[in-house]
């Protein structure tokens, strides 16, 4: 059975078929050699996407959409840029610290590419910055979208594995500054080198400005992030609340989203929603084939076979995750892959909440990563360079990100600091 699943995976994803339909073709393929009856394929579909936390998704995306057509991202790109702009290498730091303050708000890598690069990757080209370099940094800066809660991503892994959601957004809080930091070190030692400019001087009176200009979309993360992590809202709840505030700030305070915006930002969301709800019920088929032939336990022998150590495991199953990130989209690996690794990972002692945010953090890298990081797609249709152009550029600020990766794996005071003070962990 685990040769034709092989088969069928690997034929179907050659041919070019979209990966929800790879992973349910696979799947029905294999219910039908296993002699179940077919209306398991359905069920299964249907179970995998009947989550009350699930329903934070849609949410989430129609509130970053709404957020974006609202004029909160311009606002937050002014006000970063009067934070950072100074330093050389100025707009590039200033995409940077604009995709940290909009991870608050969008949950979403894809998102925050195609928001913040249509607005910088232009600027930072008629300010000298090569494109690709542009292009290569917008794509990997966006990962730091499902780190720095929200995060979409979080919530499939937290409806996957039965693990806190809100503890999850906890965790990712300072690896997500981390992250920045590190791409900001990136960017000052290519400045130095490419002579790149800053842009002004600094001024707390311009910092104070423009910081007026944006306190209401600065304040949708505080009031997103305290909901959940003061026990106030679940995150469901406050994705909805997110939505809510979007469409005020946007339509009665900066007066930009109008009424006629409305249904192509809900027809947007929607198709958005329909794409990621797909991959979750067809992935959903092929995780019950795998449980159902006892993959699972098989390869958490094949991983127990090679060490018990945890710390080895940690380093097989970073370098694994940032393989099939290279290769998977997201919220189908975890949902394939979280229920398998998560189990074996307690049984070697690691925290549950501290191993999701490792899952996560991999396979957030891989958003960035050739030759199916989505984030390096949305890039390439900003500026029309190539896949390869935009690859040979990013692998810089990917090395920043693994040893990003490295230190909070084996460090899990890092991402275990806040859950521990906020009370998802006793």
């Amino acid at each position: 059975m685990i040769t034709l699943m092989i088969i069928a995976f690997t034929v179907t994803f050659l041919l070019g078929v979209p990966l929800a339909f790879v992973l349910g073709i696979t799947g029905f393929v294999c219910i039908l050699a296993m002699g179940v009856p077919l209306q398991v394929v359905t069920q299964r579909m249907f179970t995998g996407i009947d989550s009350f936390p699930l329903m934070a998704v849609p949410f989430f995306i129609l509130a970053g959409e709404l957020m974006n057509r609202g004029g909160t991202t311009l606002r937050i790109i002014r006000f970063a840029n009067a934070l950072v702009g100074h330093i050389k290498g100025g707009l590039a730091h200033t995409n940077v610290v604009a995709n940290m303050f909009f991870a608050g708000i969008s949950g979403s890598a894809v998102a925050d590419a195609s928001a913040i690069g249509s607005i910088l990757i232009p600027a930072m080209e008629k300010s000298g910055y090569e494109k690709d370099f542009s292009a290569a940094l917008t794509s990997a800066a966006a990962t730091i979208g499902p780190i720095i809660p929200p995060s979409i991503i979080m919530v499939i892994y937290g409806v996957s594995v039965g693990v806190s959601i809100g503890g999850l957004f906890a965790a990712g809080f300072i690896p997500g500054v981390m992250l920045g930091l590190a791409m900001m070190v990136v960017i000052f030692l290519e400045s130095k080198t490419r002579n790149y400019p800053a842009t002004g001087v600094f001024s707390l009176s311009r910092v104070w400005s423009e910081f007026k200009v944006a306190f209401w979309a600065l304040l949708s993360p505080l009031i997103i992030l305290g909901g959940i992590l003061f026990g106030i809202f679940t995150p469901t709840e406050a994705a909805a609340v997110a939505v809510i505030y979007s469409f005020i700030v946007g339509k009665f305070i900066y007066r930009e989203l109008r009424w006629r915006d409305l249904p192509n930002v809900l027809l947007q969301s929607g198709v958005t929603v329909a794409a990621i709800l797909l991959i979750i019920s067809m992935a959903n088929v092929f995780a019950w084939v795998i449980a159902a032939n006892l993959i699972p336990q098989k390869i958490a022998e094949a991983f127990l076979s090679v060490s018990q150590n945890k710390y080895v495991f940690l380093l097989l199953v970073n370098l694994f995750l940032l393989i099939v990130g290279m290769f998977m989209e997201t919220g189908a690996a975890i949902i394939i892959l979280a229920p398998i690794l998560a189990p074996i990972a307690v049984k070697m002692g690691i925290h549950p909440l501290h191993f999701g945010f490792i899952v996560v953090l991999n396979l957030a890298i891989g958003m960035a990563t050739p030759p199916v990081g989505v984030c390096l797609f949305v890039s390439c249709g900003i500026t029309g360079l190539s896949l390869e152009k935009i690859s040979a550029a990013v692998y810089k600020f990917v090395i920043a990100e693994i040893v990003v990766l490295a230190i909070v794996t084996y460090f899990e005071a890092i991402s275990m600091f806040l859950p521990k003070v906020l009370g998802f962990v006793r």
